[in-house]
């Protein structure tokens, strides 16, 4: 009997141990990926023709307002020859609709390169279901014959938005992430 019980003892011993270690793998850590700054929300929006993505808020302190970063690689969606070639495509692509249907490019985009992928980003103005309105930039850079699309969006500027948005894109765990997303290098 007292084998019974210290073997029971052990296994709920080693259940506890083993169901704590891996909450500590799986819960959001603070920065999301490699940022104290950023942090990993849930994906915001109803299934779409694409695969969910990974969202991202950056806290007020660190971006002014608030933004938030909505990225998702889109398989076999981009012209294997030119990449993304212009302004139109990004605001094709850039899933600015999930946020909301009233959006405005602001100006014309520029190039872009993360990750070894370029690309373009550009500004628009959103507004939004509760009247408000928000800066955003939509990001779309090719792999190959692949799209790697990112959104961000808040109550700063454009400019603010943007280079945000870039410099966490931009970094060493976000690039892997993207990278092995789109198959690897």
């Amino acid at each position: 009997m007292r084998r019974l019980i210290a073997i029971l003892i052990a296994a709920l011993a080693f259940g506890a141990l083993s169901g704590f270690a891996a909450y500590q793998k799986v819960r959001p850590q603070d920065g999301g990926i490699g940022d104290v700054n950023w942090r990993e929300i849930a994906w915001p929006f109803p299934r779409d023709g694409w695969p969910a993505g990974r969202a991202f808020r950056c806290r007020a302190e660190a971006c002014g307002e608030g933004i938030e970063l909505y990225v998702r690689p889109k398989i076999g969606f981009c012209n294997c020859d030119s990449g993304v070639a212009d302004d139109d495509e990004v605001d094709r692509v850039a899933d600015l609709d999930m946020i909301t249907q009233n959006f405005a490019p602001r100006a014309p985009g520029g190039v872009v390169r993360i990750a070894d992928m370029s690309g373009r980003a550009r500004a628009y103005d959103l507004d939004m279901s509760d009247g408000s309105h928000h800066a955003a930039v939509g990001i779309a850079v090719a792999h190959r014959c692949d799209l790697l699309v990112a959104v961000a969006q808040g109550r700063g500027t454009a400019a603010e938005v943007e280079r945000a948005a870039l410099a966490f894109l931009g970094a060493g765990d976000m690039k892997r992430w993207m990278t092995a997303a789109l198959g690897g290098g």
